[in-house]
C-alpha cells in the first residue's frame, strides 16, 4: 500500500514540472523552427492544393493547385462530374467542408470588403475566380494567374475553402453571383512540394 502511494505522488509531482515546463518548452521549439508553423508565416509557401469533394447528392470531385508566380498566383484546376456547362468556382473564408451542403465554409472570401465581380475586374472579392467550364463529359479545365491573390501575409488563401456551384456566376450580382447550390468543397493547404 505504501508502495502505491510513493508511485502516485512520485507521478504527481512528475505531472506538474511537465506541465509546468511544457510551455517554455513548446514556445521555444516555435521560436527554434523545431515545430511546423501551419498559418504559412515564417515560411516561404511556393504552391498550395485543394482536392475538391463532393457535397452531399453530388458526384463533383477534383483537384486545385495554386502556384506562387512574380505576375501573382496562377491557379490550376481539373474538376469532373459536372453538368455541361458553366459553374461559380469561387474561393470561400473558411476551410470546412463540414456541413453536408457545403456551406460551412462560408461567404467569398473578401478581406477587402469590395463587391462581387469577375476575376479580370479591378474592384472584386479576393476570393471571385469567376467559372468553370465543363465539357459534355462534365470535365472542366482552369487557369488563371490571379494577380490580386497570395499565399502569404493577412490576406492569404492558405486554410480557406475552395466552392464549385451547381450553376452560372454572372460576375455581378451581390453578394455571390446567383450560381447556386455548392456541389464541391476543397480545403487549400500546403503542397507537399510547396515549401522553400
Amino acid at each position: 500500500m505504501q508502495f502505491r502511494a510513493n508511485l502516485t505522488v512520485t507521478l504527481t509531482v512528475l505531472a506538474v514540472l511537465l506541465l509546468a515546463l511544457m510551455p517554455t518548452t513548446w514556445a521555444q521549439m516555435h521560436e527554434n523552427h523545431k515545430m511546423p508553423m501551419h498559418d504559412g508565416m515564417g515560411m516561404n509557401v511556393t504552391k498550395a492544393i485543394a482536392v475538391l469533394q463532393p457535397t452531399q447528392g453530388n458526384d463533383v470531385h477534383g483537384t486545385v493547385t495554386f502556384t506562387q508566380s512574380q505576375d501573382g498566383v496562377l491557379v490550376e484546376a481539373v474538376v469532373t462530374g459536372l453538368t455541361p456547362g458553366k459553374h461559380g468556382f469561387h474561393i470561400h473564408e473558411f476551410g470546412d467542408c463540414s456541413a453536408p451542403d457545403g456551406t460551412s465554409a462560408g461567404g467569398h472570401f473578401n478581406p477587402t470588403g469590395h463587391p462581387h465581380a469577375g476575376p479580370a475586374d479591378e474592384t472584386r472579392h479576393a476570393g471571385d475566380l469567376g467559372n468553370l467550364v465543363a465539357d459534355e463529359q462534365g470535365k472542366a479545365e482552369y487557369r488563371w494567374i490571379d494577380p490580386k491573390m497570395s499565399l502569404h501575409g493577412p490576406s492569404s488563401i492558405l486554410g480557406r475553402g475552395v466552392i464549385v456551384h451547381a450553376g452560372e456566376d454572372d460576375l455581378r450580382s451581390q453578394p455571390t453571383g446567383a450560381a447556386g447550390a455548392r456541389v464541391a468543397c476543397g480545403v487549400i493547404g500546403v503542397a507537399k512540394d510547396g515549401m522553400e
